[in-house]
């Protein structure tokens, strides 16, 4: 999956450890995300699109290697 976190967190103006502080996470947790290493959960993908005040489709994007099943 890829994502724009990056992008709207510099937007925002928050460093990678002020966006892990805001949401109770490591900057661990906010690099490997970053880089596409980790997948947020569900809860966790929301809260960060309220953040952001967008939608969690605009900051996540499946690609075809997301689906186990052909389409």
């Amino acid at each position: 999956m890829k994502n724009n976190v990056a992008e709207y967190r510099k937007k925002m103006g928050y460093s990678q450890d002020k966006l892990a502080e805001k949401l109770g996470v490591s900057r661990q947790t906010i690099i490997s995300i970053e880089k596409g290493r980790y997948n947020p959960s569900l809860s966790l993908a929301m809260i960060l699109a309220e953040l952001f005040k967008m939608n969690v489709e605009q900051i996540f994007i499946l690609e075809d290697k997301d689906y186990k099943h052909p389409k």
